[in-house]
């Protein structure tokens, strides 16, 4: 098994994907909006990816956040609410947002689950500052620490009781990026001690099952290397600071804010300690070239990614229940 998550070009396996797929042998799948076309085609390929693996515990992620990232979506599934309408439901009254937030994760969970999707990468456990990149800050559950963790909890909890992994992102924190990781690298300037902030809650929900870097550039730590480059973020400040010890990958790879070529990137990432690279846009040249790149993955590595996808079972509730339940507490706070 290679340690790398790819993506898929359309809706179904092409004849091309299926032969290199078969071979290199990805430890995992993402899916964007281009496969998801319905429940039944969504469902018939994920089927398809667990039937080529060879494991009915195949990770297969989506970004499913809500608001603005949402990769399945209206007609065929409802819109879900994005961190600030739980923040700001928070603001007024946190218990009740916190079990909005659990019901409104549940439900993501059965949605997902239903159609064969196991990992949804959410929660965001960035901490927005008031100079925090648009791209980030208009999906966060907010400025407080505490209320970032309570709300990143319940989230994560949601999930596994609607039968998906969540992941914790983005280590060891977004919210001072003034720039989009997309199109930036951004380099944050903070000292070491402002920094606690941005720790905080991926310090109190460091037993998370899975994690996801940040392509950003920490002054006080390594002036040099973005996180997920960075064998000294990723040991002393992830694994150590904050004490996470479940399955740790790369936001995606293609990213402008690195550089150099596909396994360069990905060789890089692995290097620095990272468990899995995620690249996400099917380009078949690319993938080769990182499947060239990577080893097989390390025992450390599949330990950890098999405890996550053991961390779940079967999707359990009612999905219209748990979108009235969520809907009411939202509300009533």
């Amino acid at each position: 098994m290679k340690p790398v998550i790819f993506g898929l070009s359309g809706p179904v396996l092409t004849p091309a994907e299926r032969a290199f797929f078969a071979e290199c042998e990805p430890a995992g799948y993402i899916l964007f909006k281009r496969n998801i076309v319905d429940r039944a085609q969504v469902r018939a390929l994920t089927d398809s990816l667990r039937v080529l693996a060879g494991r009915d515990d195949l990770a297969i992620l989506i970004d499913q956040e809500g608001g603005r990232v949402a990769r399945m979506g209206p007609p065929e599934w409802p819109a879900f609410p994005a961190g600030p309408v739980f923040d700001a439901a928070y603001e007024r009254a946190p218990m009740t947002a916190i079990q909005a937030a659990r019901a409104n994760a549940q439900a993501l969970g059965v949605m997902l689950s239903e159609v064969g999707i196991t990992v949804d990468c959410l929660p965001l456990l960035d901490v927005s500052q008031s100079d925090t990149t648009e791209a980030v800050a208009s999906r966060t559950f907010g400025s407080d620490p505490m209320r970032v963790a309570a709300l990143g909890r319940a989230t994560l909890e949601g999930l596994a009781e609607g039968g998906v992994v969540g992941v914790v992102k983005h280590m060891p924190g977004h919210g001072r990026a003034m720039v989009d990781t997309h199109h930036h690298l951004p380099t944050v300037t903070a000292t070491d001690a402002e920094l606690e902030i941005d720790i905080e809650p991926f310090r109190t929900l460091n037993q998370a099952p899975m994690g996801m870097t940040s392509h950003i550039v920490f002054d006080a730590w390594d002036a040099d290397r973005p996180t997920t480059l960075s064998p000294i973020v990723i040991d002393e400040i992830i694994r150590g600071r904050i004490g996470f010890d479940g399955l740790l990958m790369t936001d995606d790879i293609d990213m402008k804010a690195l550089s150099g070529t596909a396994g360069d990137k990905a060789a890089g990432a692995i290097a620095a300690g990272c468990d899995l690279v995620l690249d996400c846009w099917a380009r078949m040249d690319e993938m080769v070239e990182i499947a060239g790149r990577l080893g097989e993955i390390s025992e450390a590595s599949l330990a950890r990614l098999d405890r996550a996808m053991a961390s779940v079972g079967t999707g359990k509730g009612e999905f219209a229940e748990l979108i009235a339940t969520r809907d009411a507490l939202l509300a009533s706070a």
